[in-house]
């Protein structure tokens, strides 16, 4: 995924509100941007954080920037806009860079399914094969100590609240692999600082029951990281998920 126009570089002063962040420019001063990220954001952000927004253009919208990407003072690079994990998924099997999901001739994005009125992120279909559905999450949370105790280096965890809607998703995936076909929960890696992913059990605890019995029922999970730039953002290479 490459950028046009170019993004414009700033400097993050604070996140408020959900979905606004206020920036200062050099030569534009201080403005509000669109924050389109609806989590905690927890450990993703500090004032002084370099962020990169994308101009939408548009003269009539109240926010003209929306924030993509941040580079911190630990030269971490994070894609806090979660709205682009379809696109950059999808990228990412269409360019074989996703081996576990090859061998399929339609990618259809948001296709209501399941019995608690759900909208599955991917769903791949082909002829004479099952089709697999695939729930996509963004993972930027990299936690460094959990209850005093110190974790192993690049240690990411979804999700980074409790996470009801996720839950969902998670029951809905087991309902369709006992059906018969696939299903895939997708872990979208967007923190250059994360090696490994575990479900957050000290922030959800039941997400990560959930999981468990997912991977139980014969839920297949994937995790990938992208590399992130001012420039694009690419699905790179797949990272291990420990789930127990």
């Amino acid at each position: 995924m490459k950028f046009s126009p170019p993004l414009l570089q700033a400097t993050l002063i604070k996140r408020y509100k959900r979905f606004l962040a206020d920036v200062v420019h050099d030569e534009l001063g201080k403005f509000t941007v669109h924050c389109p990220n609806t989590g905690s954001m927890k450990n993703c952000w500090a004032e002084g954080d370099t962020v990169y927004l994308l101009d939408s253009q548009n003269p009539k919208r109240k926010y003209q920037y929306t924030w993509i990407s941040s580079r911190t003072r630990n030269e971490h690079w994070l894609c806090l806009n979660t709205h682009l994990a379809n696109q950059l998924v999808t990228e990412g099997i269409e360019k074989q860079i996703v081996s576990e999901l090859q061998g399929y001739s339609t990618i259809k994005p948001e296709v209501k399914y399941g019995e608690e009125n759900s909208r599955i992120d991917l769903l791949l279909s082909a002829e004479n094969k099952a089709d697999c559905y695939v729930e996509i999450k963004t993972v930027t949370l990299l936690e460094e100590q959990i209850n005093d105790k110190t974790l192993e280096t690049g240690r990411g965890f979804f999700p980074d609240a409790v996470s009801t809607r996720g839950q969902k998703h998670l029951r809905e995936l087991m309902t369709i692999a006992n059906s018969g076909a696939r299903a895939v929960l997708f872990f979208l890696i967007q923190h250059s600082g994360i090696q490994s992913v575990s479900t957050a059990a000290h922030i959800d605890p039941k997400y990560a029951q959930l999981l468990t019995e997912a991977v139980d029922a014969g839920v297949e999970i994937l995790s990938y990281r992208t590399h992130i730039s001012p420039a694009e953002i690419i699905l790179q290479d797949s990272l291990p998920f420990i789930y127990k």
